[in-house]
């Protein structure tokens, strides 16, 4: 996922965030319907100073989130000193080291506050005490069935008392493991359809079936090697003048890779 959103992302999100199509939108803020289109799907379009701010003040966000110069969507801003960040985290979050958007997804979830309460548990030793006491039960118990009825070694019942020792270290790992999974993977469905994230098909797949298009194409070694290539940078073959295709052919006859082929073709009809 990026680490910033564009300005085109930002007002795409905030228009579904207000469950609106293109349509409503125009109609609320008095901007036709194509420009509000331009303005969600090209980075490169100059959206106007009016624009901008009838935007920013139907969705009550400031224009420097609008124009991406930062990320709070409104003006107000927290002293630093009640953020409760010391001078290394500060200088974490600005040195764009680490993904400050992420962090803030994985903060802002739902189940966020247990992970960060098990962990807190965890770390200050919280449960240590009672940890130790039901292993110190535990190993009574034991002590008290040898003493008892002196079984051997390989008495079922010792054999589950010592298998009960609880070690804190194990039992805090899973449960904070436990608590991040459902958080991680929220987050990855979320972005599921982000340009950034994998496709849905592995590239073995992809070229499986690039290779099988290309064996049903009916055509010339060199047109059907023309036709892989139009594939893999989106071009459409049918749609290429005769120049066109006529440079491309001139260029993959410069191509190792093509010359490697016809001496193969040469040596097998030998």
């Amino acid at each position: 996922m990026k680490n910033r959103l564009t300005t085109p992302e930002r007002l795409k999100d905030l228009r579904v965030e207000h469950h609106l199509t293109l349509e409503q939108l125009s109609e609320k803020v008095n901007i036709s319907k194509s420009t509000l289109g331009s303005y969600e799907s090209n980075e490169n379009k100059d959206i106007s100073h009016t624009s901008i701010i009838a935007l920013a003040d139907f969705y009550q966000v400031s224009t420097d989130y609008l124009l991406g110069i930062t990320e709070n969507r409104n003006l107000e801003k927290a002293e630093i000193s009640d953020l409760h960040l010391n001078d290394e985290m500060i200088a974490l979050l600005k040195s764009g080291r680490i993904n400050n958007r992420l962090l803030c997804e994985l903060a802002l979830h739902e189940d966020f506050v247990k992970l960060m309460a098990d962990i807190e548990i965890y770390v200050d030793g919280i449960a240590t005490m009672q940890i130790q006491n039901l292993n110190s039960m535990v190993d009574i118990t034991r002590q008290t069935i040898i003493d008892k009825y002196n079984p051997d070694g390989e008495d079922f019942h010792l054999k589950v008392l010592n298998s009960a020792h609880i070690k804190e270290d194990d039992y805090f790992l899973h449960m904070v493991q436990d608590d991040i999974a459902p958080v991680i993977n929220d987050i990855k469905l979320a972005h599921a359809k982000d340009s950034e994230s994998a496709p849905a098909t592995t590239i073995g797949e992809e070229l499986k079936k690039d290779l099988e298009d290309v064996a049903n194409f009916n055509g010339s070694p060199l047109e059907k090697q023309a036709y892989l290539y139009c594939k893999k940078l989106g071009i459409k073959y049918k749609n290429l003048s005769t120049n066109e295709f006529y440079q491309l052919t001139k260029i993959l006859e410069k191509s190792s890779y093509m010359k490697s082929m016809q001496n193969q073709k040469k040596l097998k009809k030998k």
